[in-house]
């Protein structure tokens, strides 16, 4: 525990910095005759919070202000105490630094009550009032150790990214199932589609995990959780049951296997590689994973629709461009394929001889009561059917095919990140390594 809960003394540093903060932004409300009060929420107001951790500020407006109003005088205060940079997600909200701590400043409005929601961050401050008032004192160390242990088996945060478990989910897992271990033991036996409900059940939510948000029914607060996510938690709650140990909280860093070890790989597997590469669009970053993932899905489809079935595939957001690697079962296909017809008794059938009778592999042929014909491919490497699809298969709308650059099997090897590679090709959980 001594690792994960923040020590005394970083306490005390953070409290002050969070008491500056709050009288900055107070005496820049009342110099400017600003009528909003200043809250702090998430997790330094719950006291869950880790080692070094952000500061949540909302900036509540009255209920009758416009939305235009909350919106502009409430990022000028975040950009004047912060000297942040404005970040558009459901809301906007001003992401910067304040005494060394990563502070968002986001303007709000004050609420009597979840019911009449007005923005999508209406409820925050109230998710704040329902864990500090319901959760034990002892349990707060408690949320801190689950907090750390899906942090190091990577399934803690709701962003794009992550798509995982958030802190606020965290904490109302603890409420519910009464401490870390109990966590652990319960997600043993979920399934997919299972339902948890703190207080009451709301109305009938589809998903692979669904929560109700006690504050607001309506709401699945496991929403962002995907199921590959929910069921890497299984599995690590499972192993750390059976084999407790530090490395599913403070896992080893993995080192990346040399090129000449990847290349072996590859070659006992028998699979082929392709990378598709992208220069980075200037967008928020939590939208650009978004797009990402729907772009890496997007790909993957178009593969296996022309039948190179991927295996496996990963990404990689750097600095000034995207990396996407997919292991496939075969780079190359053959020239010519079967192409299957229509039944000879229906009157397509006739069309379908016109259309193929001087084909330049053959003539139609009859195979179980159908007319089938060999045609030649549309592409015959995965190379050729990227470059010409991707820009037509779905990818992220702010991520530009003109930009593409394609890296097939070999130079793959040889320029792709051997990080990358590494997680492609020999695939472990963090508390393996």
């Amino acid at each position: 525990m001594g690792k994960i809960k923040p020590t005394s003394k970083e306490i005390e540093s953070l409290n002050r910095t969070a008491n500056e903060l709050k009288k900055a932004v107070e005496d820049y409300i009342l110099e400017h005759n600003i009528d909003v009060e200043v809250r702090f929420v998430g997790s330094y107001a719950k006291d869950t919070f880790l080692s070094d951790p952000d500061l949540d500020l909302f900036i509540l407006f009255p209920d009758t202000a416009p939305h235009r109003e909350l919106e502009t005088v409430g990022l000028e205060i975040g950009e004047a105490i912060t000297k942040g940079i404005r970040m558009y997600s459901e809301h906007p909200y001003i992401r910067g630094r304040y005494g060394g701590v990563d502070v968002d400043m986001v303007p709000s409005y004050s609420l009597k009550s979840a019911d009449k929601l007005r923005t999508a961050v209406d409820r925050t401050p109230f998710h704040t009032q329902y864990i500090s008032e319901k959760l034990k004192e002892e349990q707060k160390d408690e949320v801190r150790l689950l907090k750390g242990f899906m942090k190091g088996i990577g399934v803690y945060g709701a962003e794009p990214n992550t798509r995982g478990f958030s802190g606020y989910m965290c904490e109302l897992l603890v409420l519910y199932y009464g401490s870390f271990l109990k966590v652990l033991e319960g997600a043993s036996d979920w399934k997919e589609g299972i339902s948890i409900s703190i207080e009451r059940k709301g109305p009938p939510i589809l998903g692979p995990l669904i929560v109700y948000d006690p504050v607001d029914l309506k709401r699945n607060v496991a929403s962002a959780v995907h199921i590959d996510t929910m069921a890497l938690f299984i599995t690590a709650s499972k192993a750390y049951l059976s084999s407790p140990s530090e490395k599913f909280f403070f896992p080893q860093e993995r080192q990346p296997y040399p090129r000449d070890e990847l290349e072996s790989i590859s070659e006992r597997n028998g699979s082929r590689l392709i990378t598709v590469v992208f220069d980075r669009p200037d967008i928020v970053e939590d939208n650009l994973y978004s797009q990402l993932w729907k772009t890496r899905y997007a790909l993957t489809r178009k593969l296996n629709d022309f039948d190179y079935n991927v295996l496996r595939a990963v990404h990689e957001m750097y600095e000034k461009k995207l990396e996407i690697v997919f292991e496939l079962e075969r780079d190359v296909l053959s020239k010519t394929y079967k192409h299957a017809g229509p039944p000879v008794w229906v009157k397509a059938a006739d069309s379908f001889l016109s259309k193929w009778k001087n084909n330049e592999y053959g003539p139609p042929f009859i195979e179980d009561g159908c007319w089938n014909v060999i045609a030649e491919r549309m592409y015959f490497t995965a190379k050729e059917m990227l470059a010409d699809e991707a820009a037509v298969s779905g990818i992220g709308r702010e991520i530009d095919p003109r930009n593409m650059k394609i890296r097939d099997h070999e130079t793959s090897l040889s320029e792709t990140a051997p990080a990358l590679l590494t997680e492609l090709l020999d695939p472990k959980n963090s508390w393996e390594i």
